[in-house]
């Protein structure tokens, strides 16, 4: 094998190895305090109809799997919370990795009626939840 052929296929496979790297490093990143998404119940004049809140039912677990994790652990008398998610040493994570973040502002963009202040009500059998992302469960 010629040396220039050689250098290119390691260059190739060194580019490979670290994309791969890449994407497989933000799992491993954590630093600071882990963020949830967080499911209160709440009262309220809330209605899917009119669109004051989400319908809970067409959020789907692969574009929602935060929000529809702490969906799923609320009852209607007692919060839910999603798997943790830290944010990465100076936003490396973030460029990299689906974040609660992401679907909050999914949400609240697709929903605008149905945001109060920083969290989007949800309607989930029959309850409606407040959902946002919180340093606490």
């Amino acid at each position: 094998m010629r040396p220039v052929t050689r250098n290119t296929l390691v260059g190739i496979l060194v580019v490979v190895v670290l994309l791969l790297a890449l994407g497989a490093l933000p799992s491993y990143l954590k630093s600071g305090d882990p963020y949830y998404v967080t499911a209160t119940p709440t009262d309220g004049t809330y209605s899917v109809e009119n669109g004051t809140a989400v319908n809970g039912s067409v959020l789907t677990d692969r574009r929602y799997p935060y929000t529809t994790a702490a969906l799923g652990n609320a009852t209607a008398d007692t919060a839910g919370s999603s798997e943790p998610y830290w944010r990465g040493p100076v936003g490396l994570k973030g460029a990299f990795t689906h974040s609660p973040f992401d679907e909050r502002d999914a949400l609240r963009q697709r929903y605008d009626n149905a945001t109060v202040g920083e969290s989007v009500v949800v309607s989930h059998n029959g309850t409606f939840y407040r959902v946002a992302v919180t340093q606490s469960v």
